[in-house]
């Protein structure tokens, strides 16, 4: 009896704590400006930034185990609004991303640094980047390639 009791009085709570649902009025679309939702913009995609890199991956070649490598990403936002990238996140621990941090306007160029540790690496190596940013798709991934050989002894 007891069971039915408090199985009851959930029910109501639930069914009052719901609410009334939003109206049209309380809704507002304004704070929503995802251009690819637009069914009638055909040309969304043009609005929006993008990245063109002057290459996507990079071989670094051959290196010795415990070396540090530094190398630069060069891009261009060919889209028609600011580019911002809110995050860039390495593969491993040993791959460090540095990105800018002020939207790069359209037309103008920017440079993500990565930094790659082969302490502890052995043999050939693909580690990525990927970027999160205000763009279509909302990803974007950039690799360095190459073999890392064991020091001699």
């Amino acid at each position: 009896m007891m069971k039915n009791t408090l199985l009851t009085l959930a029910i109501c709570f639930v069914l009052i704590s719901c609410g009334e649902p939003a109206t049209e009025e309380q809704l507002s679309v304004d704070l929503i400006d995802n251009p690819s939702t637009a069914a009638e913009n055909n040309d969304a995609e043009a609005k929006v930034p993008h990245f063109e890199f002057v290459e996507e991956v990079v071989e670094f070649g051959t290196i010795t185990q415990g070396e540090v490598i530094s190398t630069s990403f060069r891009f261009k936002n060919v889209g028609q609004a600011d580019l911002i990238i809110s995050s860039a996140q390495g593969s491993c621990g040993c791959t460090v991303p540095k990105w800018p941090e002020e939207p790069i306007k359209p037309g103008e160029e920017g440079v993500i640094d990565v930094t790659f540790n082969s302490d502890g690496k052995f043999g050939a190596q693909n580690k990525t980047v990927t970027l999160v940013a205000n763009t279509i798709p909302n990803t974007k991934v950039i690799a360095l390639k190459g073999e890392v050989l064991a020091p001699e002894k």
